[in-house]
């Protein structure tokens, strides 16, 4: 008995092996941290919408003329060189925007689309898949900090599709919902698509900077010493990279897409504002809210949480070692069941409980009870029981006057059935026997 006391619980390959089981689980923990940030086809108006308004379709007509499309879900992933494309919701800041853009000036263009429809789930359609929108009317951004003299409205009456401009004036084609056509204006925009009134539809800052595809789009050819009387605005068009502002989002949304005339307009469009076809171009996904943080499993390798990380790894090799190693003297094996009046009535006790017979020893215990008193009060032995109880109850009766006699809590006790009774009436009857013999 002592020698299987003594034997491990678990064996040396058996711990190493729950042991290693845990580390990979805190490994894929810290990973999914650090990569995780939500499913993308939520119904939104970003690259990972599938529904009318999402811009899925862009991205993948982009991938099938061999772009790398990549999906920025960080601040770091925005600084990468080429075209970035920013979707911000029609609540987005317009400081952060303002600073995201700002911040590629020196990097690559950038891409920005303004919200137009109220997209909600298609749940009451039935046949209807994950991340299917329904629209329910119109919303047109407020970014507040975020070129505050462009103006962004409605064309008046409905508008006949969209037109190119300058070189691109022979591409034409219908919009989704001629009756909400959203435009834009303001001091210094060229237009890129418009209205065959003249409402701007796509078009860039010319004094954000420049590149050669969106002039010859306008039809422009600057000097290429540029203009001798402007040589600031010169050394700009030279160090920094123009934004496209697409004003109508069905020039790109998956909607928008489901023409060919759109499709190969939109094409177009995203490679003149990237300067040539791109290699890669970003879709930024921060914005809507999907961005994630750093992988914690790298940064925890990385300055200046490398020290730490490992200290915490020899710690845990130091502790491991010395579980596998035993110190000190054997623990003595003691008795699975130890002797005494306490541990057998205890063992007793759950035994019956277990077994769900405590019914059975209601009567038993009222007449125990009985017998406790019989002897604590000096009364005859060998009477009949009735008898007996007659007597504490007289004896009750002149010590105190009030509340229930012995004999009728001992005859509730004995007619007690379910166990929260018998256990409320022992009771009752046990402190009855404390005050007799007090």
């Amino acid at each position: 008995m002592s020698s299987a006391a003594s034997r491990p619980t678990f064996g040396r390959s058996t711990t190493l092996g729950i042991v290693l089981i845990g580390a990979l689980a805190l490994v894929a923990v810290l990973y999914w941290l650090g990569t995780g940030g939500g499913a993308t086809n939520n119904g939104g108006g970003h690259v990972g919408g599938r529904g009318l308004n999402g811009y899925a379709a862009l991205a993948a007509m982009l991938e099938a003329d061999g772009v790398t499309v990549h999906r920025a879900r960080s601040k770091e992933a925005l600084k990468q060189p080429g075209l970035l494309v920013l979707t911000p919701p029609a609540t987005a800041k317009g400081s952060d925007i303002a600073e995201i853009v700002e911040a590629r000036r020196g990097i690559g263009p950038t891409l920005v689309v303004t919200p137009k429809w109220m997209a909600f789930p298609d749940s009451a359609n039935p046949a209807a898949k994950r991340g299917w929108t329904r629209i329910e009317g119109t919303m047109p951004p407020e970014w507040e900090g975020y070129h505050d003299d462009l103006a962004v409205g409605f064309a008046k009456g409905a508008a006949q599709g969209w037109y190119g401009t300058g070189a691109t004036s022979a591409f034409h084609g219908p919009l989704p919902d001629n009756r909400k056509v959203q435009v834009g204006s303001g001091p210094g925009l060229e237009a890129l698509i418009e209205t065959p009134d003249g409402g701007i539809l796509a078009g860039y800052l010319t004094g954000d900077g420049s590149n050669p595809a969106l002039e010859r789009w306008i039809g422009m050819q600057r000097h290429p010493d540029g203009d001798p009387n402007e040589k600031g605005a010169a050394d700009d068009f030279a160090t920094s990279y123009p934004v496209v502002l697409v004003f109508e989002p069905d020039l790109l949304d998956n909607w928008g897409l489901a023409r060919k005339e759109t499709g190969l307009m939109a094409r177009r469009l995203v490679y003149a504002a990237a300067g040539m076809k791109p290699e890669t171009i970003t879709f930024d996904l921060t914005l809507n809210g999907l961005g994630a943080s750093r992988n914690l499993l790298t940064l925890a390798f990385e300055p200046p949480f490398l020290a730490a990380t490992l200290c915490l790894m020899m710690a845990l090799f130091a502790a491991g070692w010395r579980s596998f190693n035993r110190f000190g003297p054997p623990r003595v094996a003691t008795r699975e069941i130890p002797l005494g009046k306490t541990v057998l009535v205890r063992n007793t006790a759950g035994l019956i409980r277990r077994a769900g017979r405590l019914r059975l020893i209601a009567g038993p215990y009222a007449d125990a009870s009985r017998e406790r008193l019989v002897h604590a009060l000096g009364l005859p032995r060998g009477r009949p029981p009735a008898e007996t109880e007659a007597a504490i109850d007289r004896l009750q009766a002149r010590l105190d006057g009030t509340g229930p006699r012995y004999s009728e809590l001992a005859d509730r006790l004995r007619m007690a059935r379910r166990c929260a009774d018998v256990v409320q009436r022992a009771a009752a009857l046990q402190r009855l026997e404390k005050d007799l013999t007090a």
